[in-house]
């Protein structure tokens, strides 16, 4: 269905798990600046980095100034949002980054990048003194990899750099990397939402392994977008969080350890649910898999042989957001998300194999999707 800039989708968990008719309407360019609509598509918060993405590499390099050589190296686009944001232009979302880059080259090799793929930089801030954050990827044959991360000007970002700009649609990434962000992101995301534009999330990883939420920040969000092993530590994080309230309440007793939501992934996905995002959980190779209030949905797209999984799950969020634009439902996002994380593999890097929409919607029409309605 056409949805004007700045209106409201059928994003609610029951609407988003009904099927549509047809297929998915491909997203067009609406352009790239919020003064020919009347607001953006997408508006993406977070991070943005240089990936330095090294193959071929021993898993412990030696020292004594011993000189390695190895495969390959690469620089690319890297930090979530970033890779995101670059997705979702090429697929012909108007779209906006707001994150914060140095003053020195890392910055501008970012921003020019992002600039000449059509993102919308103007709301982007650089930091006069805190160097642009760098992550080095050593990946290993069997596709795992390695991330090393100086967070540079990262820890610096927070609210007041974030401004009000008109979209559709907020997706903030990297949470855990943006500890100034991160504390005031329930309370941006809320006057989005009041606003009239959907909400989403994808925390990534967590350094620290502690995986704690502030308070509200799910609620305030309509979509949750983790890979398997953080949606897990997620919801095992609620679950602590749950026991030790319990503990300090009068008359309350332990949780039923029987209970426990990061036993499994359905568990997970429930306890997520119950929190107030519709939870899309992404498994690699094996698809996707989401849970509104109606239904469960798993997509799962024909196999590939993927060059480099780097920056895949962030093609998937493009996918997922363009699908999510411009149909409002779940099962043909989780296409879009399938189909656009897969073609992104055919590369080296999150960006250069990003799909664009004949692409995406070409593939994702040979993407399996099961709908299961959920028993009270």
């Amino acid at each position: 269905m056409a949805v004007p800039a700045g209106g409201r989708t059928g994003r609610t968990p029951e609407s988003a798990a009904r099927a549509t008719d047809g297929p998915i309407r491909r997203p067009g360019r609406t352009g790239r600046t919020a003064g020919r609509t009347g607001g953006f598509d997408l508006l993406v918060v977070g991070d943005a980095n240089p990936d330095v993405l090294v193959s071929g590499a021993p898993e412990v390099p030696p020292a004594g100034q011993a000189e390695t050589l190895v495969e390959s190296g690469t620089l690319a686009l890297g930090g979530s949002a970033a890779i995101v944001a670059h997705g979702a232009a090429r697929l012909g979302l108007s779209t906006a980054l707001v994150a914060m880059v140095g003053r020195d080259a890392a910055g501008d090799f970012v921003l020019d990048t992002l600039s000449a793929a059509g993102v919308d930089i103007s709301n982007c801030v650089r930091h006069e003194s805190l160097p642009t954050a760098l992550t080095v990827c050593l990946n290993r044959p069997d596709g795992d990899r390695a991330i090393l991360t100086a967070p540079g000007c990262l820890p610096a970002f927070g609210p007041e750099h974030v401004p009000g700009v008109a979209a559709r649609h907020v997706h903030a990434a990297s949470y855990f990397l943006q500890p100034r962000l991160a504390a005031a992101l329930p309370g941006l995301l809320a006057t989005a939402k009041a606003a009239g534009a959907s909400t989403s999330l994808d925390t990534n990883h967590d350094p620290a392994g502690g995986w704690g939420l502030a308070p509200g920040l799910l609620a305030a969000c309509d979509l949750l977008l983790p890979n398997e092993a953080e949606a897990l530590a997620l919801a095992a994080s609620l679950s602590s969080h749950a026991e030790a309230l319990a503990a300090a309440l009068p008359g309350t007793g332990p949780l039923d350890p029987r209970a426990d939501p990061a036993a499994s992934l359905s568990g997970a996905l429930a306890a997520l649910a119950a929190c107030g995002p519709t939870p899309v959980v992404k498994c690699g190779g094996r698809g996707a898999v989401a849970l509104s209030s109606v239904a469960a949905i798993s997509a799962r797209g024909p196999e590939v042989t993927p060059v480099d999984t780097v920056g895949a799950g962030d093609g998937f969020d493009a996918g997922f957001l363009a699908g999510w634009l411009a149909s409002g439902d779940l099962a043909q996002s989780l296409a879009w998300g399938c189909a656009c994380g897969a073609l992104s593999t055919r590369a080296t890097g999150g960006t250069a194999g990003q799909a664009n929409a004949a692409e995406a919607e070409a593939l994702a029409a040979q993407v399996q999707v099961t709908e299961t309605p959920n028993h009270p």
